[in-house]
């Protein structure tokens, strides 16, 4: 997978050096590229930004810059084209399997009052266009949820974890959470591991997983429970 990523403050995703992701891009299962928008830009002051048309607070992200950086990074492969945007859809696991399918991946990070609407028509004639947010609030900038879902859909690209397994089991995988972890001491400040996960019956231990995992699901996300 090749993941292209654009934004006026690239130091932002020096954290995906470290641990699986790292890993994985010395590897050669991921190919990720973080660009300075900044470098398609042309005077002197590397200007990303001016004024809204129509008036109001802030400033808007200009559409040439975002144009030249979309053609060179696109190229001819179709990529799909994410925005991370309080407008778009919600990110969920279902979203980052679907993601972590595709062949390429281009993230644009806006700033300021956001980037001008015609960016995203033009994206769309380049490959499929999403916005995406990651809840129902506003950060500064796309980078923090671009990095978050970075991490989301390049852990589910084959070989990223080392043991597929533990991926299976996890929240959201099966629209549950997942169940509580213990490991050494089996008494810790005089509370005990549960039974159950001693007595090396391993059907009672799956049972009692998945009863765990409807009743944290229950008392902390009631809304993933169908009725």
């Amino acid at each position: 997978m090749r993941i292209d990523v654009v934004s006026i403050f690239p130091s932002y995703f020096d954290g995906l050096t470290l641990s699986l992701l790292g890993r994985a891009r010395e590897n050669g299962l991921l190919d990720l590229h973080v660009h300075d928008l900044r470098d398609w830009t042309s005077d002197r002051h590397r200007t990303v930004d001016d004024t809204p048309y129509g008036g109001g607070a802030g400033m808007v992200m200009k559409p040439e810059p975002w144009g030249l950086a979309l053609d060179e990074l696109a190229g001819s492969s179709r990529p799909t084209i994410i925005f991370p945007s309080p407008a778009g859809e919600v990110f969920r696991q279902s979203t980052a399997r679907e993601f972590a399918e595709h062949d390429h991946l281009i993230i644009g990070c806006g700033r300021y009052e956001g980037i001008d609407e015609r960016v995203f028509e033009y994206a769309a004639t380049l490959g499929e266009v999403r916005l995406v947010s990651l809840g129902d609030y506003v950060l500064n900038g796309g980078e923090v949820a671009a990095m978050a879902m970075i991490e989301a859909i390049g852990r589910l690209v084959p070989g990223v974890v080392g043991n597929p397994e533990s991926l299976v089991e996890e929240s959201h995988e099966d629209g549950l959470l997942e169940y509580g972890s213990y490991t050494k001491p089996s008494t810790w400040r005089d509370r005990e591991v549960p039974g159950v996960l001693l007595s090396g019956n391993h059907a009672a231990i799956a049972a009692w997983r998945r009863e765990q995992q409807i009743e944290r699901t229950r008392a902390r996300r009631p809304d993933l429970l169908s009725d």
